[in-house]
């Protein structure tokens, strides 16, 4: 089954995701460039360390080329945010990035990104998924695509490191003294950051760096439950930070330097403050359905608007292209940035986040105690319940008029069910990603949360 969700089209590899049915899509896709384009197309193609990525990004490549479509594809394994930068930069008609983002080992995937960059939305993902096994598939080989000058294998990695060194303060950043240990996942981030800086006084260590399709027996997720070895090794050691990126280099967390986890939920409305305060950009802050209360509360102090979408970045992508956010980011850790794409990038907001640290003269204890003294502490939770323990859709569920003694004000229906109240929130959302129902909650204790979690897992499974 062929079906583009939240990101992409995500599928277990061999069982769905096989190269005919990649190429069944490459062939979708160039007939969609072909109806939309009057001149001769031209798409970017990268992709992830996952088993097979680079053979199935061949195999896109050469059904493209086929269709005489004029393919640059990169000669290593890159960010996903890498090729949304290319597409906007070197004015790709399209970009394709091989990657199941931060699902589960046995998934491949693949995203379509636009000409400015942004992930591709509905307009996009269903025309091409109308035109799915609606021609006849061409395909020619990789050396006869080389050849005939409609494939060329490519370095990715320059212009976009070439970007960053003007696109931050490096002058500021240079002066820190820091030393952080860099996640990566497994994936692709690998050493981007400290290629941008240089020469410099911020020491960076590295954390699964090295190739593992397998990730290491986990989901390459920038979540707490994934990053046990960091943390103790952040516990037991002088880092003054981590920093971790998912498996394709988009996403980013932080621990601090006492082993606690930060999620996105206080890195986007921090890096606002610093894109907004510091960097000068008047616009609003773009959060969605499931983002933190505390965001609203950052951007009524900075007096700015903040823009509440359904989830997936694609609608926060649209947020970027009217000019409306000066920063936008969901709650799996995907950040963008006004002037840059509008796209997430993890080492973007990592560079920021040293940035920021440059900027307000301190170290990142000093600058979260800062931020939790100003806007007080959000305590935020995510679980997930497999669809097959539910027998009934969410919209079946009976809402009750209270929860943990809490009337429920208002119910918001954007993207799935949010119970809210007026000090927490509960919400239910059916994953577009990955055959699950997620829970979210976020209260003013971790206590709380976790009772909001507990009641909300019971909720769905009584389903």
């Amino acid at each position: 089954m062929i079906q583009f969700g939240t990101d992409g089209w995500r599928a277990i590899i061999a069982q769905d995701f096989t190269f005919e049915n990649v190429k069944i899509v490459s062939q979708a896709i160039a007939d969609y460039l072909k109806r939309k384009s009057k001149g001769r197309s031209s798409v970017v193609i990268g992709y992830d360390r996952r088993f097979l990525s680079r053979e199935f990004s061949e195999a896109a490549g050469c059904v493209l080329a086929a269709n005489k479509i004029k393919v640059v594809l990169s000669d290593t394994d890159v960010p996903t945010p890498a090729i949304s930068f290319h597409c906007a930069k070197s004015k790709f008609d399209l970009g394709i990035m091989m990657t199941a983002s931060h699902n589960p080992a046995q998934f491949n995937g693949l995203k379509i990104k636009t000409s400015e960059g942004g992930s591709a939305d509905k307009s996009v993902t269903n025309s091409v998924e109308a035109l799915l096994n609606k021609s006849k598939l061409k395909f020619m080989e990789l050396s006869e695509a080389k050849r005939k000058n409609l494939l060329e294998i490519k370095d990715l990695k320059k212009d976009y490191i070439s970007f960053f060194k003007t696109f931050v303060d490096l002058k500021k950043i240079r002066r820190l003294k820091l030393k952080v240990i860099v996640d990566t996942m497994y994936g692709s981030g690998d050493n981007f950051v400290e290629k941008i800086l240089g020469p410099c006084s911020v020491k960076i260590d590295y954390l699964h760096n090295e190739h593992n399709p397998s990730f290491g027996g986990i989901h390459p997720e920038p979540v707490e439950s994934n990053l046990k070895e960091l943390i103790s090794i952040i516990k037991k050691s002088d880092y003054d930070m981590g920093v971790v990126l998912d498996g394709d280099a988009d996403r980013i967390a932080m621990i601090d330097n006492k082993g606690n986890y930060i999620n996105a939920q206080v890195i986007l409305p921090l890096l606002a403050i610093h894109m907004i305060k510091n960097r000068g950009i008047r616009a609003g802050i773009g959060k969605t359905v499931v983002g933190s209360d505390v965001i609203d509360k950052v951007a009524l102090s900075l007096g700015v608007a903040c823009y509440e979408t359904p989830v997936g970045f694609k609608y926060l992508s649209n947020l970027f292209k009217k000019n409306l956010i000066a920063i936008g980011g969901e709650e799996a850790g995907g950040i963008g940035f006004k002037g840059y794409i509008p796209e997430r990038d993890g080492s973007c907001a990592f560079l920021l986040l040293l940035e920021m640290l440059a900027f307000e003269k301190t170290n990142f204890p000093k600058l979260l105690s800062r931020f939790y003294k100003q806007y007080g502490r959000y305590f935020y939770a995510r679980t997930s319940v497999s669809v097959k323990s539910i027998k009934k859709s969410l919209s079946e569920m009976k809402l009750p008029k209270q929860i943990l003694g809490k009337d429920i004000l208002r119910i918001n229906p954007m993207d799935g069910v949010k119970l809210i109240t007026d000090s927490f929130w509960l919400m239910f959302r059916k994953s577009g990603t990955e055959p699950i129902v997620r829970v979210y909650a976020e209260g003013k204790s971790q206590k709380i949360t976790d009772r909001l979690v507990d009641l909300g897992r019971k909720m769905i499974l009584s389903l």
